[in-house]
């Protein structure tokens, strides 16, 4: 009998226990527009959907705000515009695509190309082609060789 209790007392607490938590239960209409926010609380650099710090001062009043903006009726761009216009452009996970953040998108790409290219101009400026043979002065060569033979001829 004690042991029956026992399990029922804590399957009692376990529902209470999950009745404390907050409503963090992500739908996919949620998770769709807190994808494109980044989570602004400092700590992290996830979106608001993917945010997992326990307590988190941005992420889980941005959740609530969504869904309050969804069951309101507004879009999905609707939403993401009500945040951009209260934070500013720092709230979009992802840098716009125009004006000068499209810089973000473009300079890292420009930059892999234009270290590229000085790889390939300094390999190719400094690498001696197969089978070249420098100049050789004859003259100097002679002078060599006899310098040499001179100096054989006294160690022997």
């Amino acid at each position: 009998m004690n042991r029956y209790l026992n399990k029922l007392l804590l399957v009692l607490l376990t529902g209470l226990c999950l009745a404390q938590t907050t409503s963090d239960m992500l739908t996919p209409a949620i998770r769709g527009v807190g994808d494109r926010l980044a989570c602004l609380c400092g700590s992290c650099k996830n979106t608001v959907a993917t945010c997992q710090m326990l307590g988190c001062h941005y992420s889980a009043p941005g959740r609530e705000r969504i869904a309050k903006m969804q069951s309101a009726g507004s879009s999905d761009d609707a939403i993401v515009a009500d945040f951009v216009q209260r934070e500013g452009k720092k709230a979009l996970a992802v840098p716009p695509t125009e004006g000068f953040p499209l810089l973000s998108w473009v300079m890292p790409f420009a930059f892999i190309g234009v270290g590229l290219w000085l790889i390939y101009w300094f390999v190719g400026r400094y690498r001696r082609p197969a089978g070249f043979t420098p100049r050789i002065d004859q003259a100097a060569l002679d002078r060599y060789h006899s310098q040499i033979e001179k100096e054989l001829t006294r160690l022997e």
